[in-house]
């Protein structure tokens, strides 16, 4: 890192007074920008060659203007800046980020635009181009510095202020001001006047940012359908605003479609593949919708893209490693075996890249046991279980994701009486935590292995359809189905008992059909009070109960 270079005649011209930072890799490029910014009359000039003085110099010193190449050799590149930059807030509202390259792919002027640089300067660069385009940015600064200075200080009230006061005085920064002052509303929560601001401007023309705002207002109004509405046709007419493929995913999401809003995500990550966090929001969803081959590419983007990234958590290679290990579970052939494989490297490059976590160690083991089960290596799966067993009752209580993994692998191998213990003390432990208990839930009354968990889904709904529209004999047979897999699945078993007294119903002849309503009801003689299907459990306890009389 080059020490400040403060030149003493730097005069009284609006570059004279900012602080610069220069970031790219080749010295003759750094020097050059010093001396064309030098004659445009700057002086506070800092050069760097890489990213992590970079951030260093930004996080104990403010910056006015920098101007970062995206290419910086190996490690972390201009975006990886910019995003960690704007992460920590180590850039004012008022500063300004150029991203400066030769290269002009749409990889990466996608993937930087995700994180709002100022403006884009296509090397070679001269000093008439660099006058003209930063001196635009300079003055567009220097004119919105009073209210940019209010929002750092998040005073938004005195902000919102200065720009009704300065709309009719800035004709040429209306736009701006129009934009910010709908945010700042948002932000305030005052919906009402951000949606007429928002109304306004798209009364006068259609722009992308003020749809945008609009259906985020509407959204958070709870108008899903008009906010959806318009999210689609903006994305229909602006293919590349990202923005709008994350509230539209969103805004499905909130309607209950969840199938149509990973398809929103996956579209949008084709049309820009380095937003780490689009990547793990697409395979959370995927993961949610059952389709496991999208999540296991989304989250291996996303293992892929943190290696540089601020974003960077070891929880992104736990939630590969587990999606590999659902995706090899039972299957001994080339492709299943490939699919372990891949689990244990991933968990070997998780342990590797964060060595001094102990519990992610324990939490790898755990799912290593795991993986051996679901490829049949008992003898491999025991020896793990019992070297990580006298840690796991030595070591303080495990966090509630390791446990929850271990309860899982504890059913895999057999264990389950233990894994129902434990889940039991979990279910105490977090019983004022509605969400927990719902993971609690889930493991216990499915715990088999995800193919077996879809097929048992699939056999479900198809039970279901089939006695709504009275075909009680085939539901009953496919509810005996899925029960053969899962035969403690509280909601399969209710079901089950629904459909036998519907038959009884019509033939109270059939006095054995109350037997097997009773015996399903028997299977579910331990149903937790805080279980979601336990007042229906009683409500037909009742039922049975009045057959009976």
């Amino acid at each position: 890192m080059s020490a400040p270079d403060n030149k003493s005649d730097s005069g009284t011209s609006a570059f004279g007074k900012l602080a610069y930072l220069v970031i790219d890799d080749f010295e003759n490029f750094r020097l050059s920008m010093r001396h064309m910014l030098r004659s445009c009359g700057a002086d506070n000039i800092e050069l760097v060659a890489r990213a992590l003085p970079a951030v260093q110099y930004c996080t104990y010193n403010h910056v006015d203007v920098v101007l970062c190449d995206y290419n910086l050799g190996e490690g972390k590149n201009g975006q990886h800046i910019l995003e960690e930059l704007r992460h920590k807030k180590l850039l004012k509202r008022s500063s300004l980020f150029l991203m400066v390259t030769s290269e002009t792919s749409r990889e990466m002027v996608m993937g930087a635009r995700e994180y709002q640089p100022d403006a884009y300067l296509t090397k070679p660069i001269n000093r008439a181009m660099l006058e003209k385009r930063l001196g635009s940015l300079i003055s567009q600064r220097n004119a919105l510095l009073p209210i940019n200075r209010e929002i750092d200080r998040e005073n938004y009230p005195e902000a919102i202020s200065l720009c009704m006061q300065a709309i009719p005085r800035m004709p040429r920064h209306k736009t701006w001001l129009m934009k910010t002052l709908g945010e700042l509303y948002f932000l305030l929560g005052d919906l009402s006047h951000a949606i007429k601001v928002y109304d306004e401007v798209l009364s006068q023309r259609e722009l992308s940012w003020a749809r945008f705002g609009h259906s985020k207002v509407l959204l958070a109004n709870h108008r899903h359908d008009e906010a959806v509405a318009g999210l689609r046709a903006l994305i229909a007419s602006h293919p590349d605003y990202m923005e709008a493929y994350d509230l539209l995913a969103e805004g499905l999401e909130r309607q209950n479609k969840p199938g149509q809003a990973q398809k929103i995500l996956e579209r949008a990550t084709d049309y820009s593949p380095n937003a780490l966090l689009r990547q793990k929001h697409l395979a959370e969803l995927a993961e949610s919708n059952q389709d496991m081959d999208t999540a296991a590419e989304a989250w291996r983007r996303t293992v892929d893209l943190g290696t540089h990234s601020i974003h960077d958590s070891p929880n992104h290679y736990i939630a590969l490693s587990h999606t590999l290990c659902d995706l090899s579970e039972g299957n001994i052939e080339l492709e299943g075996m490939a699919l372990a494989k891949e689990a244990f490297s991933v968990l070997n490059n998780m342990e590797k890249r964060f060595p001094d976590s102990d519990s992610l160690i324990l939490r790898s083991q755990i799912i290593q046991c795991r993986i051996y089960a679901g490829q049949e290596q008992v003898e491999k799966a025991e020896k793990v279980l019992e070297r990580i067993r006298p840690e796991l009752r030595n070591a303080r209580a495990p966090d509630l994701e390791t446990s929850l993994d271990y309860a899982k692998t504890l059913f895999r191998l057999g264990y389950g009486e233990e894994a129902k213990s434990l889940l039991g003390e979990l279910a105490d432990q977090f019983s004022e935590d509605p969400v927990t208990l719902k993971k609690i839930e889930n493991l216990l009354d499915e715990p088999v292995s995800f193919r077996m968990k879809v097929k048992a889904r699939r056999l479900n709904r198809d039970g279901i359809e089939a006695f709504e529209s009275g075909n009680l004999k085939e539901a009953g047979s496919i509810f005996k189905k899925a029960l053969e897999m899962i035969p403690d699945h509280p909601a399969l078993n209710l079901n089950q008992v629904q459909v036998l007294m519907k038959e009884y119903e019509g033939d109270t002849s059939k006095k054995d059909l109350l037997k097997s309503c009773q015996q399903h009801l028997n299977q579910l003689a331990n149903l937790p009070e805080q279980h979601g299907q336990y007042r229906r459990y009683l409500a037909l306890q009742r039922k049975l109960k009045a057959l009976n009389l």
